[in-house]
C-alpha cells in the first residue's frame, strides 16, 4: 500500500514539473550584475549570487534579425539572387558543367545532370487570412520565438553544408575542364610537333 502511494506520488511530482515549464512562456530573468566590467558589446564580467560570471545579454529582436539575414545571404550566395541577378554557386557549378559538356572541351554536347535548386527558405508557412482589430484584411503568419529560432539554425545549418558541397563541386569541375584543356593542348602541341618535323 505505501508502495502505491510512493508510486502514485511520484507521478503527481513528475506530471506537475512536467508540464509547469513552457519553453514559449516569457519568464522574468535577474540580468543585474554586480562590480561589472564590460568585456565586448554586450559581454560583461561580473558577480551575481556571489558568483564571479560573464553574462550575454541580447535583445532577442536583433538576435533573430542578424540570424535571418545570415541564413537569407548565406542562401543567396549558395543559390543565387533573382534581384541581383546573381547565380551564386549553384549556377556557377551549372555553368562549369555546361562548358565540361562541350565538344570542344571533350565532352558529348549533352548537359550534365545538375541537382534542382532547393531554396529552404521558401518552405515557410502560408499566411492566415482574415480581418485585424481595425477590420482591415490582414495575412499574419505566427509561430513561438523559440521555434522560430531553432527554424532558421537548422536553416543555417543546412546551407553552410550546401555551401561547403557546392564549394567542392566546383573545384572538381574546374579542375576536370582544366585537365582536359591540358589534354587537348598538349595534343595540339605534338600534332604541330609531327607537322614541323614532317615539313623538315
Amino acid at each position: 500500500m505505501a508502495f502505491r502511494a510512493l508510486i502514485l506520488t511520484s507521478i503527481i511530482v513528475m506530471g506537475i514539473t512536467g508540464c509547469s515549464h513552457n519553453p514559449n512562456k516569457a519568464e522574468k530573468i535577474d540580468t543585474k550584475v554586480e562590480k561589472s566590467s564590460t568585456i565586448s558589446g554586450n559581454t560583461e564580467l561580473g558577480v551575481k549570487d556571489g558568483n564571479m560570471v560573464v553574462q550575454r545579454k541580447t535583445l532577442m529582436s536583433e538576435e533573430l534579425r542578424e540570424l535571418q539575414y545570415d541564413v537569407y545571404g548565406l542562401e543567396d550566395r549558395v543559390y543565387g539572387n533573382v534581384k541581383y541577378a546573381s547565380t551564386g554557386l549553384y549556377g556557377a557549378l551549372k555553368g562549369c558543367r555546361l562548358n565540361l559538356s562541350k565538344k570542344e572541351n571533350g565532352g558529348t554536347g549533352k548537359l550534365m545532370w545538375t541537382e534542382p535548386v532547393d531554396r529552404v527558405t521558401d518552405k515557410e508557412d502560408d499566411f492566415k487570412m482574415g480581418l485585424d482589430e481595425q477590420d482591415k484584411i490582414v495575412g499574419v503568419t505566427e509561430e513561438f520565438l523559440k521555434d522560430r529560432l531553432n527554424r532558421f539554425r537548422e536553416y543555417k545549418r543546412i546551407l553552410n553544408k550546401r555551401n561547403e558541397e557546392y564549394e567542392d563541386k566546383i573545384e572538381v569541375c574546374k579542375a576536370e575542364l582544366n585537365s582536359r584543356k591540358f589534354d587537348q593542348d598538349k595534343e595540339a602541341q605534338n600534332k604541330d610537333a609531327q607537322k614541323a618535323a614532317g615539313n623538315n
